[in-house]
């Protein structure tokens, strides 16, 4: 996604949307974290040169961290610009870093970063506690939404004679 979406009238606007995490991922639990970041990274994030899909969080040491998140180096950066996929501390509160922490050493949970916006001011991330999908839950997930659209296409049919 190159161009960041606005909502006027609200200090929300989206830089990055992962739409391929709730494909590939059964998402749970959602958090909003803040994100340590340097000046061309703001800058970049403001020219909505983001890349979420494959990013993912982890917890170290106590800390919560964001790696792979593609941050493309700012145009007029000169030598001081960032490292694209270098890996970024997420700012959260220590309760929830250590109910992550917990969720993370589970089988199959994963850290996924859904959506990466301005709130405010400020660049925050969502992210979710999220279990790897199968191939046939996406298959079924996908014959669902068919047939829910398929549904609905009926409906409006019948409404219309």
């Amino acid at each position: 996604m190159s161009a960041a979406k606005a909502n006027p009238g609200s200090g929300f606007k989206i830089i990055s949307d992962n739409r391929a995490a709730g494909h590939n991922y059964e998402l749970m639990e959602r958090f909003e974290a803040g994100l340590v970041l340097t000046g061309t990274e703001v800058k970049a994030c403001r020219a909505g040169k983001v890349q979420l899909k494959d990013g993912f969080g982890t917890i170290e040491s106590g800390e919560a961290f964001l790696c792979n998140a593609h941050i493309s180096e700012y145009s007029h950066g000169n030598i001081a610009n960032h490292l694209p996929g270098r890996k970024r501390k997420m700012l959260l509160h220590r309760q929830e870093i250590d109910k992550l922490h917990g969720k993370t050493r589970e089988k199959g949970l994963a850290l996924i970063p859904t959506k990466m916006y301005f709130k405010d001011g400020k660049i925050k991330v969502e992210i979710a506690v999220g279990r790897g999908k199968k191939l046939h839950d996406k298959r079924a997930a996908e014959k669902t939404k068919e047939q829910n659209a398929e549904a609905r296409a009926a409906l409006i049919r019948s409404k219309a004679h």
